[in-house]
Protein backbone atom coordinates (compact mmCIF):
# COMPACT_ATOMS: atom_id res chain seq x y z
CA UNK A 1 0.00 0.00 0.00
CA UNK A 2 1.10 3.42 -1.14
CA UNK A 3 2.11 5.76 1.97
CA UNK A 4 -0.65 8.22 2.86
CA UNK A 5 0.85 11.67 1.77
CA UNK A 6 -0.83 14.47 4.45
CA UNK A 7 -2.00 18.17 3.21
CA UNK A 8 0.71 20.81 4.35
CA UNK A 9 3.90 19.03 4.46
CA UNK A 10 7.20 20.42 4.05
CA UNK A 11 9.44 19.60 0.83
CA UNK A 12 12.65 18.48 1.69
CA UNK A 13 15.74 18.14 -0.43
CA UNK A 14 18.29 15.90 0.87
CA UNK A 15 21.55 15.61 -0.70
CA UNK A 16 19.55 15.80 -4.08
CA UNK A 17 21.67 15.90 -7.30
CA UNK A 18 21.60 16.28 -10.61
CA UNK A 19 24.00 17.01 -13.95
CA UNK A 20 27.28 19.35 -12.51
CA UNK A 21 24.90 21.14 -9.44
CA UNK A 22 26.37 20.44 -6.48
CA UNK A 23 24.12 18.22 -3.96
CA UNK A 24 21.52 20.03 -2.49
CA UNK A 25 19.76 20.17 0.88
CA UNK A 26 17.02 22.10 2.21
CA UNK A 27 13.61 22.39 4.07
CA UNK A 28 10.60 24.51 2.50
CA UNK A 29 7.89 25.03 5.11
CA UNK A 30 4.38 24.86 3.87
CA UNK A 31 2.54 27.62 2.19
CA UNK A 32 5.89 29.21 1.20
CA UNK A 33 7.41 30.19 -1.87
CA UNK A 34 11.13 29.61 -2.78
CA UNK A 35 12.11 31.23 -6.18
CA UNK A 36 15.17 30.01 -7.68
CA UNK A 37 17.12 32.07 -10.18
CA UNK A 38 20.25 31.56 -11.85
CA UNK A 39 21.97 31.83 -15.70
CA UNK A 40 20.47 30.27 -18.70
CA UNK A 41 21.62 26.84 -18.64
CA UNK A 42 22.60 26.40 -15.07
CA UNK A 43 20.29 23.77 -14.48
CA UNK A 44 17.09 25.30 -13.06
CA UNK A 45 14.76 23.23 -14.98
CA UNK A 46 16.79 19.75 -14.45
CA UNK A 47 16.60 20.78 -10.74
CA UNK A 48 12.63 20.92 -10.51
CA UNK A 49 12.67 17.70 -12.79
CA UNK A 50 14.61 15.75 -10.06
CA UNK A 51 12.20 16.51 -7.15
CA UNK A 52 9.62 15.66 -9.45
CA UNK A 53 11.53 12.36 -10.12
CA UNK A 54 11.61 12.66 -13.99
CA UNK A 55 15.32 12.40 -14.16
CA UNK A 56 17.89 10.48 -12.81
CA UNK A 57 19.86 11.89 -9.67
CA UNK A 58 21.28 11.10 -6.66
CA UNK A 59 19.83 12.32 -3.13
CA UNK A 60 16.19 12.01 -1.97
CA UNK A 61 13.39 14.42 -1.98
CA UNK A 62 10.74 13.67 0.79
CA UNK A 63 7.19 15.76 1.54
CA UNK A 64 6.77 15.36 5.14
CA UNK A 65 7.61 11.94 6.21
CA UNK A 66 7.50 10.54 2.81
CA UNK A 67 10.20 10.05 0.61
CA UNK A 68 10.37 10.32 -3.67
CA UNK A 69 11.65 6.93 -3.62
CA UNK A 70 8.97 5.14 -1.62
CA UNK A 71 6.15 5.89 -4.42
CA UNK A 72 5.90 5.52 -7.69
CA UNK A 73 6.78 8.42 -10.26
CA UNK A 74 3.10 8.79 -11.14
CA UNK A 75 2.26 8.72 -7.98
CA UNK A 76 4.68 11.30 -6.34
CA UNK A 77 4.00 14.04 -9.28
CA UNK A 78 0.33 13.78 -8.16
CA UNK A 79 1.13 15.28 -5.59
CA UNK A 80 4.60 16.88 -6.03
CA UNK A 81 3.49 18.50 -9.14
CA UNK A 82 5.62 20.08 -11.86
CA UNK A 83 4.41 22.50 -14.34
CA UNK A 84 6.86 23.13 -17.37
CA UNK A 85 7.40 26.10 -19.13
CA UNK A 86 6.18 24.56 -22.09
CA UNK A 87 2.64 23.32 -20.88
CA UNK A 88 1.50 20.16 -22.39
CA UNK A 89 -2.06 19.30 -24.50
CA UNK A 90 -2.91 16.31 -25.70
CA UNK A 91 -6.76 16.85 -26.57
CA UNK A 92 -9.07 19.13 -28.62
CA UNK A 93 -10.83 21.03 -26.12
CA UNK A 94 -10.09 23.28 -23.18
CA UNK A 95 -12.44 21.83 -21.30
CA UNK A 96 -10.90 18.00 -22.06
CA UNK A 97 -8.02 19.42 -19.59
CA UNK A 98 -9.81 20.87 -16.88
CA UNK A 99 -12.56 18.86 -16.12
CA UNK A 100 -12.25 20.12 -12.35
CA UNK A 101 -11.66 23.37 -13.01
CA UNK A 102 -13.46 25.89 -10.56
CA UNK A 103 -15.22 28.79 -11.92
CA UNK A 104 -14.22 30.83 -9.34
CA UNK A 105 -10.01 29.90 -10.34
CA UNK A 106 -10.70 30.48 -13.81
CA UNK A 107 -12.30 34.07 -13.69
CA UNK A 108 -9.24 34.84 -11.46
CA UNK A 109 -7.18 34.67 -14.11
CA UNK A 110 -9.46 36.03 -16.86
CA UNK A 111 -11.59 33.59 -18.22
CA UNK A 112 -15.48 32.91 -18.74
CA UNK A 113 -16.72 29.10 -18.36
CA UNK A 114 -17.26 29.56 -21.97
CA UNK A 115 -13.33 28.85 -22.04
CA UNK A 116 -14.16 25.17 -21.63
CA UNK A 117 -15.30 24.58 -25.03
CA UNK A 118 -12.67 26.84 -26.77
CA UNK A 119 -10.30 24.58 -29.33
CA UNK A 120 -6.76 24.52 -27.89
CA UNK A 121 -5.32 25.31 -31.24
CA UNK A 122 -6.83 29.45 -30.74
CA UNK A 123 -5.43 29.58 -27.16
CA UNK A 124 -2.34 32.04 -27.31
CA UNK A 125 1.10 31.20 -25.17
CA UNK A 126 -0.19 33.23 -22.44
CA UNK A 127 -3.17 31.85 -22.13
CA UNK A 128 -2.02 27.91 -22.41
CA UNK A 129 -0.06 29.48 -19.56
CA UNK A 130 -2.64 30.39 -17.06
CA UNK A 131 -5.20 27.81 -18.09
CA UNK A 132 -1.92 25.19 -17.41
CA UNK A 133 -2.03 26.12 -14.21
CA UNK A 134 -5.83 26.11 -13.05
CA UNK A 135 -5.50 22.33 -14.65
CA UNK A 136 -2.57 22.22 -12.17
CA UNK A 137 -3.87 23.62 -8.94
CA UNK A 138 -7.84 21.86 -10.35
CA UNK A 139 -5.69 18.22 -9.39
CA UNK A 140 -4.83 18.84 -5.88
CA UNK A 141 -1.51 18.77 -5.66
CA UNK A 142 0.61 19.24 -2.28
CA UNK A 143 3.26 20.85 -3.05
CA UNK A 144 4.40 22.84 -6.46
CA UNK A 145 7.40 22.89 -8.88
CA UNK A 146 6.52 26.21 -11.18
CA UNK A 147 9.08 26.42 -14.26
CA UNK A 148 8.78 30.42 -15.48
CA UNK A 149 4.91 30.22 -14.92
CA UNK A 150 4.17 33.83 -15.75
CA UNK A 151 6.75 33.89 -19.09
CA UNK A 152 4.53 34.61 -21.57
CA UNK A 153 2.64 37.02 -19.65
CA UNK A 154 2.03 41.13 -19.55
CA UNK A 155 2.58 43.06 -16.42
CA UNK A 156 -0.92 43.35 -14.90
CA UNK A 157 -1.53 39.95 -15.60
CA UNK A 158 1.65 38.86 -14.30
CA UNK A 159 0.62 40.48 -11.00
CA UNK A 160 -3.04 38.95 -11.81
CA UNK A 161 -1.77 35.57 -11.68
CA UNK A 162 0.98 36.23 -9.10
CA UNK A 163 -1.48 37.92 -6.51
CA UNK A 164 -4.01 34.28 -7.42
CA UNK A 165 -0.91 31.98 -6.89
CA UNK A 166 0.08 33.49 -3.21
CA UNK A 167 -3.35 33.46 -1.89
CA UNK A 168 -4.10 29.46 -2.71
CA UNK A 169 -0.33 29.05 -1.79
CA UNK A 170 -1.20 30.68 1.64
CA UNK A 171 -4.64 28.68 1.79
CA UNK A 172 -3.77 25.62 1.42
CA UNK A 173 -0.67 25.30 2.33
CA UNK A 174 1.83 24.34 -0.81
CA UNK A 175 5.54 24.36 -0.50
CA UNK A 176 6.02 26.01 -3.74
CA UNK A 177 9.48 26.10 -5.52
CA UNK A 178 9.22 28.70 -8.80
CA UNK A 179 11.55 29.54 -11.15
CA UNK A 180 12.27 33.35 -12.00
CA UNK A 181 14.47 35.46 -13.44
CA UNK A 182 12.72 39.12 -12.57
CA UNK A 183 14.53 40.36 -9.71
CA UNK A 184 10.38 42.83 -9.17
CA UNK A 185 8.73 39.28 -9.02
CA UNK A 186 11.33 37.39 -6.76
CA UNK A 187 10.92 40.66 -3.85
CA UNK A 188 7.03 40.45 -4.60
CA UNK A 189 6.65 36.82 -4.60
CA UNK A 190 9.31 34.98 -2.93
CA UNK A 191 9.66 33.70 0.92
CA UNK A 192 13.17 32.55 -0.02
CA UNK A 193 15.41 33.29 -3.35
CA UNK A 194 17.93 30.80 -4.28
CA UNK A 195 20.49 31.34 -6.81
CA UNK A 196 22.51 28.94 -9.05
CA UNK A 197 25.94 30.16 -9.40
CA UNK A 198 28.36 27.85 -11.06
CA UNK A 199 27.93 24.50 -9.35
CA UNK A 200 26.36 25.72 -6.56
CA UNK A 201 22.83 26.43 -4.99
CA UNK A 202 22.83 29.52 -2.91
CA UNK A 203 20.83 31.30 -0.56
CA UNK A 204 20.04 35.00 -1.14
CA UNK A 205 19.42 37.43 1.56
CA UNK A 206 18.33 40.64 2.30
CA UNK A 207 17.14 43.18 -0.95
CA UNK A 208 17.13 40.56 -4.12
CA UNK A 209 18.21 41.63 -7.35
Amino acid sequence: MEPRLRAQDPLRLDRLSIGDLDAVSLTLAPGKILCLSGASGSGKSRLLRAVADLEPHGGEAWLGETAQSSLAGHAWRARVMLLPAESHWWADTVGEHLPDASPADLEALGFTPEVLGWQVSRLSSGEKQRLALVRAISRQPSALLLDEPTANLDDATTQRVEAWLRALIRERGWPVILVAHDPAQIARVADHHWRIVGRRLAEEAGAWA
